[in-house]
């Protein structure tokens, strides 16, 4: 059975950084394109960043580029979102996502081609 854990989340200033990890378990990562969705309070769950299972293709939505990274190590099963310059549109619940059907080097944004996933984390940027 495989399991994602989110970790590294908290209640952050405007301007600092956090970096959230997800471990899984069950399976290899490396098998999977993994990716981090958020859910804000009263909004539908929205895409933040995948990598394809060999770190070749990465992608991030609009509103994270150039702040947030995604990468992984699958010697460790982790994967990870650092999240600098954070900003009060930033507070959501924060998932991790496992895709085993994904091709090598491909992602999907959409949420639907996510087999597993974590029980989220919470991360708040007060202003």
């Amino acid at each position: 059975q495989v399991q994602l854990v989110e970790s590294g989340g908290g209640l952050v200033r405007f301007g600092v950084s956090l970096r959230l990890s997800c471990t899984v378990s069950g399976r290899t990562s490396s098998g999977a394109a993994m990716a981090w969705y958020r859910q804000a309070p009263g909004k539908w769950r929205e895409f933040v960043a995948a990598i394809s299972r060999n770190a070749n293709k990465i992608g991030y939505a609009d509103s994270v580029k150039g702040r947030f990274t995604i990468s992984r190590d699958d010697a460790k099963n982790t994967v990870y979102l650092q999240m600098d310059s954070l900003k009060p549109m930033d507070t959501a619940v924060y998932f991790c996502a496992a895709d085993y059907r994904a091709d090598i080097s491909s992602y999907s944004q959409d949420d639907h081609d996510y087999q597993h996933w974590g029980h989220g984390t919470q991360v708040t940027v007060a202003s």
